[in-house]
């Protein structure tokens, strides 16, 4: 019967199925009422785990440090492990890294900057996108990391499992743009002279009366690049770690309506598998692909 159906007419149907099942149960299965003590927001809380402060600054290691610490030790013994195994005749692993090594320098670094350019930022860009990567796909390894709710096996109590991105947290993002905006401004710098950069900020042939307006707009573009930079990594991580904690049981917590979890479940593992396999690459080409594009821009010759 379905085999004579078209893709766009099974997938409606399946949508019509999915509804229909979801509202039954919550007929079914009334609300038992609001949970006040499930607050969504406390699974993004940086409660200090080890409390470290020199004067004013607080260098408390909470988990969005830990996980970034996690990403870097990751990344740099994955690379060590990779480089002591390279062989003449790769193989499949090691196939799977040259790839990965194309991917960063030939698309992202080479198409976007100047031979030169790319050989000296290159590592830059490449750890940059390496770390990223990491670090998003880490953010979908349950971890017992949740201090607010514990789990007692054989008499001692342990955190429970939950999952988290240290750049789902707006600080990591925002503090590796300003990374990299600084970074391209000082090589574009040192590449021009202050002046000569700051003038190709002005396009040639651009009459004299325009050239503050001009410069403005292009003071503007660069400040705002340091926001969307920051902002796309982390509204997109952010938005994918809600996806999952809403379907994998929250809702259900928040309507008071536990059958309604063998509804949310299966779409949680499917938004689970979009994002590792699709979200968490993507942004972290994007952002380094980004990188490349305002290091090459700084350094170009004015039109």
């Amino acid at each position: 019967m379905l085999s004579g159906l078209s893709v766009r007419a099974r997938v409606t149907l399946g949508i019509v199925l999915y509804l229909t099942v979801t509202i039954l149960l919550l007929v079914a299965f009334p609300s038992e009422g609001k949970n006040e003590a499930f607050k969504p927001v406390d699974e993004f809380r940086l409660d200090p785990w080890v409390p470290i402060k020199i004067g004013p600054l607080d260098l408390s290691i909470n988990k969005a440090v830990f996980y970034l610490i996690v990403s870097c030790m990751l990344t740099a013994a994955f690379m060590i492990w990779i480089a002591r195994r390279m062989q003449a005749r790769p193989n499949r692993v090691q196939a799977a890294v040259e790839m990965l090594y194309d991917l960063t320098y030939n698309t992202i670094a080479r198409q976007n900057m100047s031979p030169e350019l790319a050989a000296r930022w290159f590592p830059f860009v490449g750890a940059l996108f390496f770390f990223i990567w990491v670090s998003n796909l880490i953010g979908y390894l349950p971890l017992p990391i949740n201090t607010h709710a514990t789990v007692n096996v054989f008499g001692i109590e342990f955190p429970a499992f939950a999952i988290y991105a240290a750049t789902a947290n707006l600080s990591v993002p925002l503090v590796l743009a300003a990374v990299v905006w600084l970074s391209y401004h000082l090589e574009g710098v040192r590449e021009k002279g202050l002046r000569a950069y700051l003038a190709s900020w002005i396009p040639a042939g651009t009459p004299r009366a325009m050239r503050p307006m001009m410069f403005a707009i292009e003071l503007i573009s660069h400040s705002v690049r340091l926001i969307s930079l920051s902002v796309r990594l982390f509204a997109n991580m952010l938005a994918g770690h809600l996806m999952i904690l809403f379907m994998a049981g929250g809702l259900a917590v928040l309507l008071g309506v536990a059958a309604i979890a063998w509804v949310t479940l299966p779409l949680a593992i499917f938004f689970f598998v979009f994002e590792v396999v699709l979200v968490a690459t993507l942004q972290a080409f994007i952002f380094a692909t980004l990188t490349s594009i305002y290091f090459g821009e700084a350094t170009a010759e004015a039109h």
